[in-house]
């Protein structure tokens, strides 16, 4: 199923995409002379699905290796380097997408190899079979990839063949996903380190103008506490939001806000205290946590479809779910957006490691909804080097998304092995 059409209901119809005839194709790649878009025009994607013809001359993905600046470790798992998985998809009028598979261990049902032979794979479909609409193309995808298992090859296609038209009619994709803004503001996260070296980062992040931290603990509750002493010497202004990947127990993760709340330190959110299948858990600390100190609760690991969130609200489990493309895919991410929006949810958008070519992405569809409370889309920061050329603009913890095309800049492909 395609987003539905509530999500949808924010943009005026008279403004939709121009082209009413069905099935029309763009004929000339606007990507060398990208049309001019009013100010106040917003393209709605529905209608794009519904009109646009995806021809795919070329598809293909490549592993995308990328050091880290520093390891990095969380509760569930410790990271070396991103092993990635790069997309590109070349449509028959020239105009090129990107995406980006990311993989990362514990979340992701797929290792590398793995995705790359489920990407050629659909790749090679694609090649075959042009003439459909992108609203036909896209549940065809969703078919051959459902669900969790290769949920993360699913996004980085549908990206690429979104980012693909959007090039084609010339609109960057903040103004496809509702134009309400170009710009986003991200936190930064501190993995789990010694409480030396948490002080430092939070010292150079203060000093480039980052104002929430998000924290990585769950492994060792005291040395937890350590940090967070750290970081609040060095950064005392900083805004909190705690990730525990799943590390705590539901009596634990209650033990640290009762220890922050006597340190005077209130985090903004608790994210994931509990293991993922550990709902009464995860009820259980939402509930302390809100009555007792005010602090909202996020779903991440737990938030991986839309029956997960139907359940979220009906047993009202957590105060915001965390959207990650990833997860759940492109269109999967805008069902679970339509509803929580509509249940009082509050959104949370993050990332699992990636380079600016999916977090360009997921940062466009924040911006142009301009619906979400909270936005982790920090991981480009702590790539040792950026294989991603153009793409938005980064000054410290802003994003800014121009209105030339495509979404967070393109690879020279021929050097991706």
């Amino acid at each position: 199923m395609g987003p539905s059409a509530a999500l949808f209901s924010l943009q005026p119809p008279s403004l939709c995409f121009a082209s009413k005839r069905k099935n029309s194709t763009a004929t000339a790649c606007m990507a060398a002379a990208p049309a001019a878009v009013p100010q106040s025009t917003c393209l709605g994607l529905k209608n794009l699905m519904e009109t646009y013809t995806v021809n795919v001359q070329r598809a293909e993905g490549r592993a995308l290796n990328v050091p880290l600046i520093a390891p990095f470790t969380i509760a569930s798992s410790r990271l070396e380097r991103v092993e990635n998985v790069a997309i590109r998809v070349e449509l028959s009028n020239g105009c090129v997408g990107w995406g980006e598979s990311p993989i990362l261990p514990h979340v992701t049902a797929e290792d590398q190899p793995a995705a790359l032979a489920k990407v050629a794979e659909v790749c090679r479909i694609l090649k075959q079979s042009p003439g459909k609409t992108l609203g036909l193309l896209l549940p065809e995808i969703n078919g051959m990839l459902p669900g969790h298992s290769f949920a993360s090859v699913r996004a980085g296609i549908e990206m690429a063949l979104i980012d693909a038209v959007a090039n084609s009619i010339g609109v960057p994709l903040w103004r496809l996903f509702g134009g309400f803004s170009n710009v986003i503001t991200t936190d930064i996260t501190i993995p789990i380190v010694s409480s030396t070296e948490a002080a430092e980062l939070a010292s150079k992040y203060r000093a480039q103008g980052f104002k929430t931290l998000k924290l990585k603990v769950g492994k060792n509750l005291t040395a937890d506490i350590e940090v967070l002493q750290a970081i609040r010497t060095v950064h005392p202004d900083c805004l909190f939001i705690l990730d525990a990947n799943e590390g705590y127990n539901s009596e634990e993760a209650i033990q640290v806000l009762e220890k922050l709340h006597e340190m005077g330190v209130t985090p903004i959110l608790f994210e994931q205290p509990v293991h993922r299948d550990d709902w009464k858990g995860l009820g259980h600390v939402s509930h302390v946590a809100r009555t007792k100190y005010g602090v909202s609760v996020a779903a991440d690991e737990s938030c991986r479809s839309l029956d997960d969130v139907k359940k979220i609200v009906k047993e009202d489990l957590a105060h915001v779910v965390n959207i990650k493309l990833a997860k759940v895919g492109v269109l999967g991410a805008l069902e679970i957006i339509d509803l929580a929006r509509a249940s009082g949810l509050d959104l949370m958008i993050g990332g699992m490691v990636e380079t600016r070519l999916a977090m360009g992405f997921a940062g466009n569809l924040a911006a142009g909804l301009g619906c979400f409370k909270f936005i982790d889309l920090d991981t480009p920061i702590l790539l040792a080097e950026d294989p991603v050329l153009e793409g938005y603009e980064v000054s410290g913890p802003i994003y800014k998304f121009t209105n030339a095309r495509g979404h967070g800049g393109f690879l020279h492909w021929d050097n991706i092995v």
